[in-house]
């Protein structure tokens, strides 16, 4: 892990521009922790107080003062620094762009974090998977460190709350487990950054509606690896076509994990890609020293039950004696690489699916003609339902209608529901409904999250 000369000073009394709070208190962490520091803050924010009262209230007691319904320059006259939140387009942001004008320093919450850590850091990248894969890693490192008290696994980054309150707490001993977004690498290199054990899990088209090409994109998640040492490690996805090229390119020494070289675990979680995810938790086990406690680390892995909206089963219902109807909630699959991946999950024909979202303007023909073949049936929803059932018409491998456009997610659990009460043998033996989007919500939801809430109680709803 390398740190370069680019180090932001946060001291007493310096003005500091937070730019973006978010409904869902992305900004809050860092706020918080700035005004801990005695900076005098101001959270700026496109959306007006009226949206953002949860995340407000979270910062009740702190000095943060409050400009909000849009990011006015004026804020800029006095700033000693900006801190932005990951999901800002820097390229496209004019305030951005006229705080490089006046040459105020500009970081993100994840640089501070990782510039103060004193514990060795284990960075999580990828596509798809990296929030379970940072859950499992976590919880194998906790039962390896059972042991030995009081260090502790610490996981932040994308997942969970942030760390950086927590640094008075965290350890030179502990370790820290930082899920990365291609949003927060973005930004990592301004301070020469990389962790000292590198995870990637995959890398398909994702976010070229910022990124631009997959060559772009993929340059972002690369950096990662850029800032290793010697010292340092690379665990790398050999099963994944881009990321085994990255095994020469890596500065430090390399792991390669596959799933047909190791052996079939007994999770709890379904699908070939969480046994990959479960070699890449063991992998970092390995390589961090832990290799006599991985007995204790596989009974972790074997005891996790996933995440939520990660093929969450959110819901049974017994249709006859022996035949059980799963429903999954996979709302957190908001790639069409994501859902292929939920796909191989269930053996083929024996679930519905319900498909579409927000137009991140990804190719869906291999998605649709994957749900053509697997599924025994399709229901579209949102802005790319109709295209993505257009496309998997258009293979000829289901008849017309059972592939049918229902635009709302509740009118496609009604349609679900008709399909499993009719005396179409098709459906006969249908085992599963699947919520496994391959899109962003945005078009009718604020976010994954309130999609698949949303889908587990209409699911809750069909009795038992």
């Amino acid at each position: 892990m390398t740190k370069n000369d680019t180090f932001i000073t946060v001291c007493p009394q310096m003005r500091v521009v937070v730019m973006g709070l978010g409904r869902f208190g992305g900004g809050v962490g860092v706020s918080r922790w700035l005004s801990q520091q005695g900076c005098r803050v101001v959270v700026t924010d496109m959306e007006p107080a009226s949206n953002l009262a949860d995340s407000m209230a979270q910062l009740t007691g702190t000095d943060c003062e409050f400009a909000l319904g849009g990011h006015d320059a004026a804020l800029l006259r006095q700033a000693d620094l900006l801190v932005v939140n990951p999901a800002v387009d820097k390229n496209k942001a004019e305030f951005v762009q006229a705080a490089i004008r006046r040459d105020i320093p500009i970081t993100t919450e994840i640089n501070l974090f990782v510039q103060r850590c004193c514990a060795p850091i284990v960075g999580i990248t990828g596509s798809v998977g990296k929030s379970t894969t940072t859950a499992m890693i976590c919880r194998a490192l906790t039962a390896c460190l059972a042991d030995t008290p009081p260090r502790r696994c610490w996981m932040g980054g994308n997942i969970g709350h942030s760390l950086l309150t927590d640094i008075p707490n965290i350890s030179a001993q502990d370790i820290v487990v930082l899920e990365l977004s291609s949003f927060m690498l973005e930004d990592t290199p301004a301070i020469g950054w990389s962790p000292h054990v590198a995870v990637v899990t995959n890398v398909v088209p994702n976010h070229l509606d910022r990124h631009g090409t997959l060559a772009d994109y993929a340059a972002v998640k690369k950096n990662i690896l850029r800032f290793q040492t010697s010292a340092d490690v690379a665990i790398l996805n050999g099963d994944d076509a881009m990321v085994s090229t990255w095994l020469p390119h890596a500065p430090g020494r390399t792991k390669v994990y596959r799933v047909a070289q190791g052996e079939k675990l007994k999770l709890l979680v379904p699908g070939d890609h969480n046994q990959s995810n479960a070699q890449a938790a063991l992998a970092v086990v390995e390589v961090l020293g832990f290799s006599d406690q991985r007995p204790a680390a596989l009974a972790a892995l074997q005891q996790f039950s996933g995440l939520p909206h990660r093929l969450q089963l959110v819901h049974t219902k017994v249709i006859r004696p022996g035949h059980t109807l799963c429903w999954y909630n996979d709302s957190k699959a908001t790639t069409p690489a994501a859902t292929l991946t939920a796909l191989q999950a269930f053996p083929e024909k024996s679930f519905i699916c319900i498909v579409g979202g927000y137009d991140k303007h990804l190719d869906l023909a291999e998605l649709a003609a994957a749900l053509a073949t697997r599924s025994a049936g399709v229901l579209g929803i949102g802005a790319t339902g109709p295209k993505i059932i257009e496309l998997a018409a258009q293979t000829n491998l289901l008849p017309k209608n059972r592939l049918v456009y229902t635009q709302t997610l509740s009118a496609a659990v009604q349609q679900a529901q008709l399909w499993l009460t009719s005396p179409d043998p098709a459906f006969a033996d249908i085992k599963n409904v699947v919520l496994s989007p391959g899109c962003a919500s945005y078009d009718q939801f604020p976010n994954y999250e309130k999609r698949g809430e949303i889908f587990t109680a209409l699911a809750q709803q069909q009795g038992q």
